[in-house]
């Protein structure tokens, strides 16, 4: 089950499922707002989910870690319980990887040597975790965003698509790197960066 179907995302998950062989069972609607399911049928409001559903593990296609983070509380106040790291059978990871509950690892993504990706860690496509690289709970990766060895990574902190982290570089606690930057140095809690090479803009501004 994906909870949290008004995220444009959804749609990415259900193909990896499809190609995993998983058959999505729902699509929660848990904000009023438009649906991103394949299939219209497969959208519940909160309101309809029963017994059968609730016994279903569930993965959340929010972007947006700070969104994300509140599904997911929304979800476990439910009672439901985290699905086990989703990797799109396109994506390379290392056998060394560790993927905690709840992960979404998209198409054509590579994991490289002793990664490490914390619970409900979301790596959008075509995105590069290079060895050695933790990404804390929470953290969303954006497409084709590259992470270079040793890179830490904070709870929440977003990474925008085409971005470049260099080696041993730390992204602090919920904080934003901005699309095509490229980043030097550590970017302290709750900051946002953006350029190249990058600096650092203050607090970050999050989409909805």
């Amino acid at each position: 089950m994906l909870f949290g179907a008004g995220g444009p995302l959804t749609p990415d998950i259900e193909e990896s499922c499809t190609r995993r062989g998983i058959e999505v069972a729902a699509a929660v609607m848990n904000r009023a707002g438009p649906g991103y399911a394949l299939d219209d049928a497969k959208l519940v409001p909160l309101a309809a989910l029963d017994g059968a559903l609730l016994a279903l593990p569930f993965l959340c296609p929010l972007f947006t870690p700070a969104n994300r983070r509140a599904a997911v509380a929304e979800a476990s106040a439910l009672g439901l319980r985290p699905a086990a790291a989703l990797v799109d059978p396109t994506a390379i990871v290392a056998s060394s990887a560790s993927l905690a509950d709840g992960v979404f690892v998209a198409a054509g993504a590579i994991l490289a040597a002793l990664a490490r990706l914390g619970e409900h860690v979301l790596v959008n496509r075509g995105a590069s975790i290079g060895h050695h690289t933790e990404l804390g709970t929470f953290a969303s990766i954006g497409p084709g965003a590259v992470l270079t060895g040793q890179v830490r990574i904070g709870p929440g902190a977003m990474i925008g698509a085409g971005a470049v982290v260099c080696p041993g570089v730390t992204v602090g606690a919920d904080s934003v790197v901005a699309p095509g930057a490229v980043l030097r140095r550590d970017l302290p809690d709750g900051s946002r960066a953006a350029g190249n090479p990058a600096v650092i803009l203050g607090r970050p501004r999050l989409s909805a």
